[in-house]
């Protein structure tokens, strides 16, 4: 039998043949019960009913767990992507694309005009924010709290990558005229040359697929002339999809069988990395299409960007405290309304748990061992996410969370 090959020794014509299998798949409406249609193979779920259907209470767990396993199934065995409608509320996006405007003003000015550069797409076709999570949460903490106090995006990435996941962001503004991306797969291993990824052994290679998920929250209406992202259901099921996309007759087969569905200002779009996908062109003479596009990562792997987290934490305890003391004062259930996702002045405990796992780390890794020993049990030291949640139980002031958070 021999000892088996650990890389991928594949033929051009096995990957073709390989992704017109994979492709020809459709989404079962079966096997997404809880979205509210499907489109080009696309489920689409409206923010607005799981809202109204998850509710609060025990009741809430069992559905929450119901809805996350239907995402999970949908990002690894079925189409590999996927729609919320209406996930973050339009109040929440202005405001924060107000201070992203401000920030993208700023380092236009400080660059002196000069177009940066951008993966998968020539420089100036796009004006980008890079880390606009960090940034946003120093430039305004209140409307950084809004928007991420949101329970089902921190269930989306719950459902692929489980606790302890790391956010990022980068905002990204298309301007009229701006040409397609190349087809693609995203980080990790899509970011490494041909020759690079190759090198990686072929478990390495599907294992990767697990650790980051990609997303997107609409900044803009997105008609389809203004180039919403190019969707290849089901691709991210070829094996050697990260070596394959990269043949220029892999990228024409994709290109021919490419999706697009249009997004309104509040939409997520959630989609595996190893699905094959690129930015559209923008056709249009007067839409600037944004999006802040979300790369969440496994405590078990690397972030693309680094991010501080303390200082995030720093910037947003103030109205983190607001948020977890509203929902306090209604006894944790909120506001009958929706809580702020859904429009209310005050928080429910969903909205306050999705912003401190955004917020702060709730992995212990890699830490100086020295200074943060494990504990007696072996388990992990103390996390940002339990000394947040003992900050906000305790009502700590600034001068507290900033020292306590100093010994971490």
């Amino acid at each position: 039998m021999g000892v088996p090959a650990r890389l991928f020794k594949t033929s051009l014509q096995s990957s073709l043949e390989g992704l017109r299998a994979c492709t020809a798949r459709t989404t079962q409406r079966d096997a997404v019960p809880l979205a509210a249609s499907i489109a080009s193979e696309v489920p689409i779920y409206e923010g607005s009913q799981l809202r109204q259907w998850l509710g609060e209470g025990a009741a809430a767990v069992e559905r929450e767990e119901q809805l996350m396993d239907e995402w999970h199934a949908c990002l690894g065995e079925g189409p590999g992507v996927f729609v919320v409608r209406d996930m973050v509320p339009r109040e929440a996006v202005d405001a924060a694309s107000r201070a992203l405007d401000g920030i993208l003003e700023a380092e236009a000015r400080g660059s002196g005009g000069r177009a940066r550069g951008d993966h998968f797409a020539k420089a100036g076709a796009n004006s980008r924010v890079w880390n606009s999570f960090e940034k946003l949460a120093v430039a305004d903490a209140g409307a950084f709290a809004r928007y991420f106090a949101n329970p089902l995006l921190d269930l989306a990435c719950q459902a692929w990558l489980g606790p302890g996941y790391q956010l990022t962001s980068q905002l990204n503004v298309v301007h009229p005229g701006g040409q397609a991306q190349d087809p693609h797969r995203d980080y990790h291993l899509g970011f490494q040359s041909a020759a690079a990824a190759a090198r990686y052994p072929i478990a390495t290679q599907v294992a990767s697929q697990r650790l980051t998920l990609q997303g997107a929250v609409a900044h803009s209406d997105m008609p389809l002339a203004s180039g919403p992202t190019l969707l290849l259901p089901f691709s991210q099921l070829l094996p050697d999809g990260y070596l394959a996309y990269r043949h220029a007759e892999v990228r024409s087969a994709a290109e021919a069988s490419f999706v697009q569905v249009p997004l309104a200002k509040g939409d997520g779009l959630f989609f595996s990395p190893a699905l094959i996908h690129a930015a559209g062109t923008n056709t249009t003479s007067d839409v600037s299409r944004a999006a802040n596009l979300l790369q969440v990562s496994s405590p078990f792997g690397k972030p693309m960007e680094r991010v501080d987290t303390q200082r995030i934490i720093r910037a947003v305890f103030a109205s983190a405290r607001e948020l977890y003391e509203s929902q306090v004062e209604k006894g944790g259930r909120g506001e009958a309304g929706g809580g702020v996702t859904g429009g209310g002045a005050r928080a429910t405990l969903a909205e306050v748990k999705a912003l401190v796992r955004a917020t702060a780390s709730g992995y212990a890794f890699p830490a100086n061992l020295d200074t943060t020993a494990p504990k007696p049990d072996g388990s992990m030291a103390t996390t940002e996410q339990d000394l947040l949640w003992e900050a906000l139980g305790a009502r700590w002031s600034q001068d507290q969370l900033e020292t306590e958070l100093a010994k971490l």
